[in-house]
This record gives structure tokens, C-alpha cells and sequence, in this order.
């Protein structure tokens, strides 16, 4: 599909693949944040402590994660925090397997997760502030 590496790393296709993985987190935090009751039902009723604290970190984990991971910002510690919380809440919210919807949630959150250890291991590509800020931080050549 693509002529050589150098290609594939100024390709625009990582900017669209991480902009595609941060929208269902920021639309969720959105969401919760517009209607935290829901939420915070569900939280409880999953027998966690200090619903309102909890809440409040899903709320900034995933706008601020989502966010930093569409600017591919911070990019690799973004998707790490965004993997790691796919899968907590996977197995803490999504555990009766027997259910097949909330089986087919606990595979999503797992299968985001491993999209996301991608960004991590690959970074953010050519079309991300991370590569903007190292191209500024590159000395001039003499």
C-alpha cells in the first residue's frame, strides 16, 4: 500500500485514526458531565466508593485524554491513560459476560485499549502538535 516507511510516518492516516479513537471518549465525558446522574447511578451501583469523585476523574480523564490524543498531544501518556482506563472500567463495569451486550462492551473497551498501546508503542505520526513541538525543538543545520 505505501511506497516506504517514510511515507507511511508523513501520512495523514495516524491523525485520523487517533481523532476516530478520542471521539468516543469525549462525546462519553460530554455526556457525563451534561447528565451526571446516570452516571453516577451506575457508578454506585457497581459498588464503587465516592461516586461524585469518581465521576469527576471519567469526566476529565476522558475530555482531557480525548482531546490530548485528537491533537496528538502529550500523545503517547494520553493513550497510555486512555488504555489503562479502558480496561479498568471494562472489568469493572462491563463483567456480566453472561450479558451479551455487556460482553460486547468489555471486548470494545479491551479492543480500544489495544488500539490505543499502538499509539503508544507507534506515536502520534507527522500530523500531531507532538511532531509540530519536536520539529521546533530540532537545532537549524549550519
Amino acid at each position: 500500500m505505501y511506497a516506504n516507511a517514510t511515507q507511511t510516518s508523513q501520512s495523514i492516516v495516524p491523525a485520523i485514526g487517533r481523532i476516530l479513537m478520542a471521539t468516543i471518549f469525549v462525546f462519553s465525558g460530554v455526556g457525563k458531565a451534561l447528565a451526571p446522574e446516570a452516571t453516577l447511578g451506575y457508578i454506585q451501583s457497581a459498588g464503587l466508593p465516592f461516586p461524585w469523585l469518581a465521576l469527576a476523574g471519567a469526566i476529565a480523564i476522558e475530555i482531557g485524554g480525548g482531546v490530548l490524543l485528537a491533537l496528538g498531544y502529550k500523545t503517547r501518556l494520553a493513550a497510555a491513560g486512555l488504555a489503562a482506563f479502558s480496561v479498568i472500567t471494562a472489568f469493572a463495569f462491563h463483567n456480566a459476560i453472561g450479558d451479551q451486550n455487556q460482553l460486547i462492551h468489555l471486548l470494545k473497551n479491551i479492543a480500544m485499549a489495544g488500539g490505543l498501546l499502538q499509539v503508544v508503542a507507534f506515536g502520534a505520526g507527522a500530523w500531531s502538535l507532538d511532531a509540530a513541538v519536536g520539529r521546533k525543538a530540532q537545532p537549524l543545520a549550519a
